[in-house]
Protein backbone atom coordinates (compact mmCIF):
# COMPACT_ATOMS: atom_id res chain seq x y z
CA UNK A 1 0.00 0.00 0.00
CA UNK A 2 1.24 3.61 -0.88
CA UNK A 3 -0.34 5.82 1.20
CA UNK A 4 -1.22 9.50 0.28
CA UNK A 5 1.26 11.66 3.17
CA UNK A 6 0.65 12.98 5.30
CA UNK A 7 -1.42 10.67 7.25
CA UNK A 8 -1.52 9.80 11.24
CA UNK A 9 0.06 6.97 12.96
CA UNK A 10 -1.43 5.97 16.63
CA UNK A 11 0.95 3.69 18.84
CA UNK A 12 0.09 2.37 20.86
CA UNK A 13 2.98 0.99 23.60
CA UNK A 14 1.90 -1.38 26.67
CA UNK A 15 3.06 -4.40 28.96
CA UNK A 16 0.23 -7.07 29.42
CA UNK A 17 -1.18 -8.41 32.44
CA UNK A 18 -0.92 -12.11 33.31
CA UNK A 19 -3.36 -14.29 31.65
CA UNK A 20 -5.27 -14.29 28.69
CA UNK A 21 -8.80 -13.03 30.30
CA UNK A 22 -9.70 -12.81 26.97
CA UNK A 23 -7.58 -10.39 25.35
CA UNK A 24 -6.50 -12.60 22.71
CA UNK A 25 -9.61 -12.89 21.26
CA UNK A 26 -11.09 -9.28 21.97
CA UNK A 27 -7.46 -7.69 20.35
CA UNK A 28 -8.93 -10.25 17.08
CA UNK A 29 -12.54 -8.71 17.12
CA UNK A 30 -10.81 -5.08 17.70
CA UNK A 31 -8.75 -5.47 14.74
CA UNK A 32 -11.61 -6.78 12.57
CA UNK A 33 -13.83 -3.57 13.64
CA UNK A 34 -11.12 -1.30 13.00
CA UNK A 35 -10.45 -2.09 9.55
CA UNK A 36 -14.57 -1.18 8.94
CA UNK A 37 -13.76 2.39 10.45
CA UNK A 38 -13.88 5.41 7.31
CA UNK A 39 -10.43 6.67 7.69
CA UNK A 40 -8.42 3.31 8.78
CA UNK A 41 -5.71 2.67 6.30
CA UNK A 42 -3.53 -0.28 8.16
CA UNK A 43 -1.93 -1.92 11.25
CA UNK A 44 1.58 -3.31 12.46
CA UNK A 45 2.18 -4.81 15.85
CA UNK A 46 4.71 -6.51 17.80
CA UNK A 47 5.11 -8.41 21.55
CA UNK A 48 7.75 -9.02 23.72
CA UNK A 49 8.40 -7.79 26.47
CA UNK A 50 6.38 -5.04 26.22
CA UNK A 51 3.66 -4.40 22.94
CA UNK A 52 3.79 -2.29 20.33
CA UNK A 53 0.73 -1.65 17.95
CA UNK A 54 0.73 1.23 15.50
CA UNK A 55 -2.53 1.67 13.37
CA UNK A 56 -2.93 4.17 10.27
CA UNK A 57 -5.07 6.68 9.88
CA UNK A 58 -6.24 9.09 7.60
CA UNK A 59 -7.26 11.71 9.89
CA UNK A 60 -7.73 12.98 13.20
CA UNK A 61 -11.39 12.94 12.76
CA UNK A 62 -10.73 9.21 11.78
CA UNK A 63 -9.18 8.54 15.43
CA UNK A 64 -11.38 10.29 17.36
CA UNK A 65 -14.46 8.20 15.60
CA UNK A 66 -12.63 5.24 16.39
CA UNK A 67 -11.43 6.04 20.26
CA UNK A 68 -15.50 6.82 20.56
CA UNK A 69 -16.65 3.62 18.89
CA UNK A 70 -19.12 2.10 21.73
CA UNK A 71 -16.93 -1.78 21.50
CA UNK A 72 -13.91 -0.10 21.15
CA UNK A 73 -14.68 1.62 24.43
CA UNK A 74 -15.95 -1.77 26.34
CA UNK A 75 -12.01 -2.80 25.07
CA UNK A 76 -10.52 0.31 26.77
CA UNK A 77 -11.87 -0.44 29.69
CA UNK A 78 -11.44 -4.03 30.28
CA UNK A 79 -7.91 -2.80 29.05
CA UNK A 80 -7.22 -0.80 32.15
CA UNK A 81 -9.21 -2.96 34.42
CA UNK A 82 -7.77 -6.86 33.14
CA UNK A 83 -5.09 -6.75 30.41
CA UNK A 84 -2.58 -4.33 30.59
CA UNK A 85 -0.33 -3.40 33.74
CA UNK A 86 1.19 0.47 31.78
CA UNK A 87 0.24 1.57 28.51
CA UNK A 88 0.72 5.06 26.11
CA UNK A 89 -0.77 5.95 23.49
CA UNK A 90 1.45 8.51 21.38
CA UNK A 91 -0.69 10.01 17.87
CA UNK A 92 1.86 11.18 15.46
CA UNK A 93 1.52 12.87 11.90
CA UNK A 94 3.71 10.82 9.17
CA UNK A 95 5.11 13.16 6.80
CA UNK A 96 7.78 11.07 5.46
CA UNK A 97 8.01 7.86 5.00
CA UNK A 98 10.50 5.32 3.02
CA UNK A 99 11.38 1.48 3.14
CA UNK A 100 14.11 -0.80 1.69
CA UNK A 101 13.05 -3.23 -0.66
CA UNK A 102 10.21 -4.57 -1.92
CA UNK A 103 8.00 -5.36 0.61
CA UNK A 104 4.61 -4.10 1.50
CA UNK A 105 4.43 -2.66 4.78
CA UNK A 106 1.06 -2.78 5.54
Amino acid sequence: MTAKLPYYAVIFTSTRAEGDNGYAGMALQMEELAQEQPGYMGIESARGDIGITVSYWESLEAISNWKANADHLVAQRKGKIEWYTWYKVRVCLVEREYDFGNKNVF
